[in-house]
């Protein structure tokens, strides 16, 4: 049940953030080059993505026996949990500027009304291959969460029905509010992603190692599924110490005096 739960907080929070991110390049596309072209290029990113999403879902789970999948997925789902923790740690401490979605949007728009214009097939390609690529990007991490999560917990349709309503939640929240969805505490969410994904990446991986024992079945965690809100709370302790001492690291000089540096004579 623990792991269900995880499943669909972690797939719909991950979910908006990126499509939130997906929808900004899309609406930036539309607004200056025609909806037409981008709602095409969105709906060619999303047919791309939901075919990896069953072919790779399936092959997973067919392939690997389930320690062997718990220790593949949970690796996986731990180096990418540790990325999103680390950029939110930085940006927690102030050494890296936090994510402003109106900022990507003006970027997105002033690089669309510079661009030159090309009509293929009765689309004007740029707004075309900057939406199916902006989309598309931003899904692969998607379905790289619904796919480890999904096939870890056995329920690969219950993640990717919650990437879809999450997905479907932020293209009406755009639609009602005719600009990119800025309020939405992006960089909040993705700290709370990056825990949750590294939480549940060493439950998995931890539980993949009895792959190497001799009867090659999983590693049962003292109190099973209630040992994950105990690593959430310890990456969350973890996290927040960092955070403290990351700008007095930052802010530390280089002990290594000029005339002592390699190479200088």
């Amino acid at each position: 049940m623990g792991a269900t739960y995880g499943l669909v907080a972690a797939v719909f929070l991950a979910s908006v953030v990126e499509a939130v991110e997906a929808l900004t390049i899309v609406m930036a596309m539309g607004m200056t080059r025609g909806w037409k072209s981008a709602w095409a290029g969105t709906a060619a990113a999303v047919v791309a993505l939901a075919a990896f999403t069953a072919a790779a879902g399936y092959a997973l789970a067919t392939w690997l026996p389930k320690a062997a999948l718990q220790l593949t997925v949970g690796t996986l789902l731990l180096i990418f949990g540790l990325q999103w923790l680390r950029k939110a740690i930085r940006r927690g401490a102030g050494l890296t500027a936090r994510h402003d979605e109106a900022a990507a949007f003006a970027e997105q728009t002033s690089a669309a009304r510079g661009a030159g214009r090309a009509t293929r097939l009765g689309l004007d390609w740029f707004a075309f291959t900057v939406s199916l690529k902006g989309v598309f990007l931003e899904g692969v991490e998607i379905v790289f969460i619904v796919i480890t999560f999904g096939t870890s917990a056995h329920n690969v349709p219950v993640a990717a029905g919650t990437a879809a309503v999450a997905a479907v939640c932020v293209a009406v929240a755009g639609f009602f509010a005719h600009r990119p969805l800025s309020r939405i505490p992006e960089n909040t969410l993705k700290y709370g992603v990056g825990l949750l994904l590294a939480s549940f990446g060493t439950y998995w991986a931890v539980a993949g190692l009895g792959a190497f024992t001799p009867n090659r079945a999983s590693i049962v965690w003292f109190g099973h599924d209630w040992a994950i809100p105990v690593l959430i709370a310890a990456w969350f302790a973890v996290s927040r110490l960092l955070i403290r001492v990351a700008p007095a690291v930052a802010r530390r000089p280089d002990p290594t005096p000029p005339n002592e540096i390699e190479g200088t004579p």
